[in-house]
Order: structure tokens, then C-alpha cells, then sequence
């Protein structure tokens, strides 16, 4: 499983020129499903997310997590992070997990997200999805679990 983490100022989800979600201050997070991730793979990066300090304290240092910041979450779908993409100049997505257990996975990491901040958001599952967000910094992890 990844989790492509950008703190962001604000970021919103649009499908088909409809608003599905928005944030305001907090992290955008794209996931990819693997193939071979579990439900104890989701649990550890949902955990990682919440805790993963990202944002500054006083002293501007990156020492606050999502919840200690009074953060909101944007979590979308991101099947081409599951990409195979080492060699070659396409591509290749054996790797990913099928569509429905991703997606199965997924609801699973917003819940468990959800679960510990109410100020969870997501895209939309499967969806063509225009992503739009301000980057803050910018600050781009990419988590691998």
C-alpha cells in the first residue's frame, strides 16, 4: 500500500464538473492498493497517516500530526500509484489490487481514518476525478507500508 501525502492549504475532488469533496488546511492523501495488501496493511497506514508529523509547531519545525494541527484529510483513490514503473516506458499495473478488493481496502483505510478524525473527506471510488489542491511548502511524502 502507498500514500502519497502534500500538506496542502486546501485541495477539492470534482467529478464531472461537480464538487464530490473539499478541504480547507490538512493533507491530501493518494492511495494505492496493492495486490498483496491486507486488512493489517490498512490498519498500519492508517495509523501512520494520522500519526505522521508533517506539520510545523512553533519553533516551525515538522513536529505536528494531522489531528494536532486541527487538520482536515482529503483520502483519494489513486490506482496508478500501484503502477509497476521500473523499467520500460509504460506502465504496468499486475501489481495493483482488482478493482474490487482496492476498493474494498480503501473504504476500509476511510474508515479507520474516519474512525479517529471526523474531518475525513474522499473522491470518489473508480471515478475520473480532477484533483485540485494548493501545496503547502511544498511538503510531498510518499508512505510505503
Amino acid at each position: 500500500m502507498k500514500a502519497l501525502i502534500q500538506r496542502v492549504k486546501q485541495a477539492r475532488v470534482e467529478v464531472d464538473n461537480q464538487l464530490v469533496s473539499s478541504i480547507n488546511a490538512g493533507m491530501l492523501v493518494l492511495v494505492g492498493i496493492d495486490a498483496h495488501d491486507t486488512d493489517a496493511t490498512v490498519t498500519a497506514l492508517a495509523e501512520r497517516l494520522l500519526k505522521y508529523r508533517l506539520f510545523a509547531d512553533e519553533q516551525g519545525k515538522m513536529n505536528l500530526n494531522v489531528q494536532q494541527s486541527n487538520g482536515e484529510i482529503l483520502l483519494v483513490s489513486q490506482f496508478t500509484l500501484s503502477a509497476e514503473t521500473r523499467k520500460g516506458l509504460r506502465p504496468g499495473f499486475s501489481t495493483a489490487a482488482t478493482p474490487s478488493e482496492g476498493e474494498r481496502l480503501f473504504n476500509r483505510v476511510v474508515e479507520h481514518v474516519h474512525h479517529r478524525h471526523k474531518f475525513t473527506k474522499t473522491g470518489q471510488f473508480g471515478a475520473d476525478m480532477q484533483v485540485f489542491l494548493q501545496n503547502d511548502g511544498p511538503v510531498t511524502f510518499l508512505l510505503e507500508n
